[in-house]
């Protein structure tokens, strides 16, 4: 979230750049544009750098063991297909003898 020190200097720059001629208005809009400033701010889902330096190393270590998980299961795919296929080979085999001593 915004710290109140940023949201005073923000203010602080608009009713700066209000036309001299408007110096007497210059406090009222200087508060003003504070509380449209905090108002809006405050609506917005906004998080601190440090909650989302949190989530950052979160999703990175959830990353990490997602390719981790994809790279065992590949291997197991692996395992398995060549299991079925000396599974296959075998019954084959033993297809053909069957139908050879008949």
């Amino acid at each position: 979230m915004f710290d109140s020190k940023s949201i005073d200097d923000i203010a602080n720059r608009l009713a700066n750049a209000i036309p001299p001629s408007f110096n007497h208005l210059k406090e009222d809009m200087e508060k003003n544009f504070h509380a449209i400033l905090q108002s809006a701010l405050a609506r917005l889902d906004l998080v601190s750098r440090e909650e989302f330096e949190v989530q950052k190393a979160v999703l990175a270590k959830t990353r990490q063991k997602l390719e981790t998980l994809e790279q065992r299961v590949a291997e197991m795919e692996k395992q398995f297909l060549a299991e079925e296929q000396s599974e296959s080979i075998l019954k084959a085999k033993g297809t053909r003898r069957k139908a050879k001593t008949e």
